[in-house]
């Protein structure tokens, strides 16, 4: 068979298995991503990989994996406004912040007695990929349980956005400062100003699209450029355009492309771009990436997986074990004990606590970016998507019977929620 076709025959079974396995897991009420990357790693090197020989296409896979993970980060963004930042409330942003913090702190600490080779920085990047809570995977949880309208719910979102944003930007800081051979306190310093420097850029570029909307100038400008122009589809090109201009500055800075992807999503909004226009573009664009993107990326990080090098030793496994337990149970007990703190019930917190343990794309194409250069290797890379694996499935049993208990008055809507549309929250498929 020749290198083409064996190209072809691997992408077809990753893609059409990952999306038939992907709706099974759903109708078990499970997150498709874990269908998605078991289906990964049965064609993967774990399993079938070498009999069927698909061994050398781990170089031709990783161009449409770097462009599945823009397309993946593209899309988180696009689900945040900057009005849902602003409306965050006190209990969310105390509880996305203790979320992240504390299993992230706590994590580089038992990374590095777990990994004692390691970097502080590799230990830092370990820890940082296991503390992100997933949004659409969250909100795929709240939907089943019949709480993603309820107050409870409409907190929870929130606190996994803040929960999101701080990972990214953290992110962005430490691979600033990997790049930096100087002095560490110099690192530092000039990985948090060029942060600053292109946070500052996107509200900028924000500010100044919503004033020229306001003004009706954008507005004008938006009806002579679909008059004018010819091309089929071109608010998809132009945000295309955004987007790639945004990666090639972060990436400029070095930051990478990835927080200019998710970045950029945030740039494109109803109040900036026009409801309707807004729509008409995110329905292409979600199209095109949940019909192929998300199967696709989730089942690449499941072929790039090797859980052989996980069974070399009784040591490992106990590692990957003990690591995988810090992960879900440090996110059990800070969301719990945070939640507590604000006077929910015993069993909202724990619900609330479990809800939050899941994980998602967003940490998976941090892994990917940080194998590609080097910070990972296959082994590290194969127990943080491992990690991610068992957690988010362990996260909607562990919380149903909690969430399940939650006072009627506790399940009414909230009348700002209620009115917002699903599509800022949740993509129509699952994560």
């Amino acid at each position: 068979m020749d290198s083409t076709t064996l190209f072809l025959v691997g992408l077809f079974l990753l893609v059409a298995c990952a999306v038939l396995v992907g709706e099974l897991f759903s109708r078990f009420g499970q997150a498709a991503l874990v269908g998605q990357l078991l289906v990964g790693i049965v064609i993967g090197p774990t399993f079938l990989g070498s009999l069927l020989g698909f061994s050398s296409l781990a170089t031709p896979f990783s161009g449409l994996q770097f462009l599945a993970t823009f397309f993946i980060l593209m899309t988180a963004g696009l689900a945040v406004t900057p009005q849902q930042i602003r409306s965050t409330g006190r209990p969310a942003a105390l509880l996305g912040v203790a979320i992240f913090v504390a299993p992230f702190l706590t994590g580089t600490l038992v990374v590095h007695l777990l990994y004692p080779g390691l970097s502080i920085m590799t230990a830092l990047f370990v820890s940082l990929t296991i503390s992100i809570t997933a949004l659409p995977v969250l909100a795929i949880m709240l939907r089943e349980f019949g709480l993603f309208r309820s107050r409870f719910g409409t907190v929870l979102m929130n606190t996994s956005l803040v929960n999101e944003l701080a990972a990214v930007t953290v992110f962005a800081v430490l691979l600033r400062v990997q790049g930096n051979l100087g002095s560490p306190l110099l690192a530092v310093v000039t990985a948090v100003v060029t942060v600053a420097l292109f946070l500052s850029s996107v509200l900028l570029v924000h500010m100044a699209l919503v004033s020229l909307r306001r003004v009706r100038v954008w507005g004008r400008m938006a009806e002579r450029f679909r008059e004018t122009w010819r091309i089929p589809e071109a608010g998809f090109a132009v945000l295309m355009v955004v987007a790639l201009g945004a990666a090639l500055y972060s990436q400029f800075l070095g930051l990478t492309f990835l927080v200019g992807a998710f970045y950029a999503g945030i740039l494109v909004t109803p109040e900036s771009a026009g409801r309707r226009q807004h729509r008409t573009i995110s329905l292409v664009f979600e199209a095109v990436t949940w019909g192929f993107f998300i199967p696709l990326f989730f089942a690449l990080v499941g072929f790039g997986m090797d859980l052989r090098s996980l069974a070399t030793s009784p040591a490992t496994l106990l590692v990957f074990a003990l690591l995988g337990a810090f992960a879900f149970l440090s996110k059990v007990a800070a969301g719990s004990l945070v939640a507590r703190g604000l006077g929910w019930t015993r069993d909202e917190s724990l619900g609330a606590g479990f809800l939050v343990s899941s994980r998602g794309a967003v940490e998976l194409a941090m892994a990917v970016i940080l194998l590609d250069q080097g910070i990972f290797s296959r082994t590290i890379y194969t127990v943080v998507a491992g990690v991610g694996l068992v957690t988010t499935f362990l996260a909607p049993i562990g919380s149903k019977p909690f969430v399940r208990s939650i006072p009627a008055e506790r399940r009414k809507a909230d009348e700002e929620s209620a009115n917002a549309p699903l599509e800022a929250w949740i993509p129509p498929p699952d994560f």
